[in-house]
Parts: structure tokens; C-alpha cells; sequence
């Protein structure tokens, strides 16, 4: 089966690269052949989704002049089916969508939220469960949905509007957790073309770790982007109360940047919080630094869709705390593979009980350990592979490929009216 992959950046920037990154050589191994088609190109010295040397047909999009080359020339290579993951130009998404039977992995609430974020930050954070409609315009202010533009608010709903619009032509949409489809579920999405597929582990360095046990200690580590959503803030308020509660300190490992880290570092000093700021890690730093904690936090405030780090966590036998929110459940299950707090509002008190329960008892934190490590073992790409495989051979059996026929691209959306480039292969 030949299967374009569509996506915005070539180079490795999170989540969505690093899984396009293990997902491509899994379809080449069972003889697939795979093309790209991407917003953004990598630097010479930026590691690709696309493995070195593999010679991958690669098709840069810049701009709508000579677009009739481009739209030739991947119908010249005659694709059976579009594996997508969203592209920044929804007018260039349309496109695609409406030349190739498509199926899309939606990583992040397109077409079901304004800003994506799928939380409310006043009077206080909490995760948003309302359908996306006109009184999402109405509540974005006085909830601080997203920014205070009301200019952006309007462009945004309407470029959201158009995306839900869309979204009874993919082949089938799929989604990490049992919360995403639930909410796609109640955005009209057919339950014939939406499918849960879990994110499989992408790092190789978390897979087919044995069981560590380990005496529960008072080191908690966070791991992420530093913006209001993931909660950090609450943590950090956890934390003291948290250690009354224990009778013993509790020492805290931050490891990511972002906006927020100034004002977390000024918090944490302010609440007497023994936090270390470690700045961004990866690769064997980050195992380093699961391997010293007891607990790992995830204390977002929005609905994570998935939550990859907790299943990366679990390989290496590590519990985690955090609150009922988006797709965290599927893998944080209270007494099982860690504790979770209450979301509806997420507190700090609430995040505080998660700890002590996690750490009081040896015995508990020990099958707490157990249990992560198991849960963690589902998540393969083994088993990943196959559910999407079938998937994206049903979508390119459903309809044949529609003839080459000539588009208009509006130049409302960013990046619509740039020239689209052809790399060598």
C-alpha cells in the first residue's frame, strides 16, 4: 500500500514528529511504501521523521503558485490512502482532503474547542466539557478560555468551525484515549469512523525494562512544557501540605522551561518547596532522573489528550499522581498504577491526598510500582501497528483515487498562499 504521510514538520519537535518517527519504519517493515508531505523542512543538522538514507519521496509546501506541478507529481506516485496529522493551513488540508481518502490521528481537540485548550482558567482552572459551538465566543472571555483579542477569538472559532465542518469526510479519525473519543463522539464524529488507538511507547530506551521495586522516598519529579495548563503551580502548593501530612520532606525535581518557570521558581521559594529546576531533558538524562524519583507528577489542568511520559514512567517502574482529566485515566488508574485527584476543580489539597496515599504505605507503593509497570506493557507498537494498519487499508480500499482536478486555495489561512516546493528524493 503506498501511503502519504501528511504533516507539518519534518524535523523532530514533540510528541506528534517523535511518534512519525518509530511509525514509519514500523510500516516499511511490512512493506509499505511512504511519502511526506510537510509544512516545515528540518535544518541540515535536525534529526527527520523520515529515517537517514531511506530516500522517501519528501514535498515541501510553500506556496499555491505551481501548485498544479505538485498536485502531478504525488498523482504521478499515486497514493492509496493520506495518513494525516495536521497541517497549520486548514485550507491546504482541505485540498488533500477532498484528492485522497484520508485518515487523521487527531493529537490536540481540532474542530471541538477554540483555542484547544479545552479549559476554563476563571474564576479557577478546570477542564471544559462543553460542545464547541457560538457560545464558545460568548464564555471565551469571561471564562479566559485563550487570549484577550477578540479580534484572534473570532478568527480562531471560525477557522475551528470550518475544521468540525470536515470532519464527517475523514475515512476514519483516530484518537489516543477513551476521553478523546468522547468527545468526538458528541461532536457527530460516526462511531464507524472513529477509532481509540492508543500512542505507543516511541523511545527505545523505555521498552522491555524489567520490574524495579523500590522503598517509596520523598522525591517527586514533574516532567513538561512550563505553561499554566499542566499545573505546575499546584504541585508546588501540594507539596507542603502533602509533608505535613507524611511527617517527613519532600523534595521536588522540575525538569522542562517554558513561560511559566520564573513565577514557579518564585512560588517554590516563597512556600519554603525544596524544588530543583533541572531545565529541559531528554534521552538518558530523562531516564536518569525517573530512575531517582519515587512518584512522578502530572498535575495538568487541562484534559491531556493522552499523557505519553506517565506510560514512559510506568517502563521504568514508576508510579505517578496526577488529576482525573482528559486521557490520564486510561493509564494513571487510582490504587492501581499510582493516585489521582479530583478534577472538578482541580485543588492542590486534592493533589496533596493523591501523594500521601501514593507514599504512606510501603506496601502500596510497591504494587503501585507493579501495577505502572504492567499497565505500561500494553502500550507496544506491536499493538499499536495493528490497529492502525488495517485501518489505513480499509480507508484506500473504501474509494477509488478521484482524477486530478483544478483547486482554488483562499488566502484567508496562513501559509495559503505561499509556492509549494518539490524536494529531490
Amino acid at each position: 500500500m503506498r501511503i502519504l504521510l501528511v504533516t507539518c514538520n519534518r524535523s523532530i519537535v514533540g510528541g506528534i514528529e517523535r511518534y512519525l518517527q518509530v511509525l514509519i519504519p514500523a510500516l516499511l517493515e511490512r512493506g509499505h511504501d511512504i511519502a511526506i508531505l510537510c509544512e516545515r523542512l528540518a535544518a541540515p543538522d535536525e534529526p527527520t521523521i523520515d529515517p537517514p538514507g531511506a530516500g522517501l519521496p519528501v514535498w515541501l509546501c510553500e506556496h499555491a503558485q505551481g501548485a498544479a506541478a505538485l498536485y502531478n507529481e504525488i498523482a504521478a506516485w499515486a497514493p492509496d490512502v493520506m495518513y494525516a496529522h495536521g497541517l497549520e493551513s486548514l485550507a491546504l488540508e482541505d485540498v488533500w482532503l477532498d484528492r485522497y481518502p484520508t485518515v487523521w490521528y487527531a493529537h490536540v481537540y481540532m474542530g471541538t474547542c477554540t483555542t484547544g485548550r479545552k479549559c476554563h482558567m476563571f474564576p479557577q482552572e478546570q477542564p471544559c466539557d462543553r460542545r464547541f459551538g457560538p457560545m464558545c465566543l460568548a464564555m471565551h472571555y469571561p471564562r479566559r478560555c485563550g487570549g484577550l483579542n477578540p479580534w484572534r477569538a473570532w478568527q480562531a472559532f471560525r477557522v475551528q468551525s470550518r475544521r468540525e465542518a470536515r470532519l464527517p469526510d475523514y475515512r476514519s479519525i483516530l484518537v489516543a484515549s477513551r476521553y478523546m473519543y468522547r468527545e468526538y463522539e458528541r461532536h457527530g464524529v460516526s462511531p464507524d469512523t472513529l477509532h481509540c488507538v492508543p500512542l505507543p511507547v516511541t523511545d527505545s530506551a523505555f521498552q522491555d525494562r524489567a520490574f524495579s521495586p523500590k522503598m517509596p522516598e520523598g522525591k517527586l519529579l514533574f516532567l513538561g512544557r512550563l505553561t499554566d495548563m499542566k499545573g505546575v503551580h499546584k504541585l508546588i502548593e501540594a507539596v507542603p501540605l502533602a509533608s505535613q501530612k507524611l511527617g517527613r520532606a519532600l523534595a521536588l525535581t522540575i525538569a522542562g522551561d517554558g513561560p511559566e518557570r520564573a513565577g514557579l521558581e518564585i512560588l517554590a521559594e516563597r512556600l519554603g518547596v525544596a524544588a530543583r529546576f533541572a531545565g529541559w531533558v531528554d534521552g538518558e538524562r530523562k531516564i536518569e532522573l525517573m530512575r531517582e524519583a519515587g512518584l512522578l507528577a502530572v498535575p495538568s489542568v487541562w484534559p491531556e489528550p493522552f499523557g505519553l511520559v506517565g506510560i514512559e514512567a510506568g517502563c521504568l517502574s514508576l508510579p505517578a499522581v496526577g488529576y482525573e482529566v482528559g486521557g490520564i485515566p486510561d493509564w494513571l488508574i487510582s490504587g492501581v498504577t499510582g493516585e489521582s485527584a479530583p478534577s472538578d476543580p482541580p485543588s492542590a489539597a486534592g493533589l496533596a491526598d493523591a501523594i500521601v496515599r501514593a507514599l504512606a504505605n510501603p506496601e502500596h507503593y510497591s504494587a503501585l510500582r507493579k501495577g505502572a509497570w504492567e499497565r505500561s506493557r500494553q502500550f507496544t507498537m506491536e499493538r499499536h501497528m495493528g490497529q492502525v494498519e488495517p485501518l489505513l487499508e480499509a480507508a484506500g480500499k473504501k474509494a477509488p483515487q478521484p482524477a486530478p482536478r483544478n483547486v482554488w486555495i483562499s488566502n484567508d489561512t496562513k501559509k495559503d498562499d505561499s509556492p509549494w516546493v518539490t524536494l529531490p528524493h
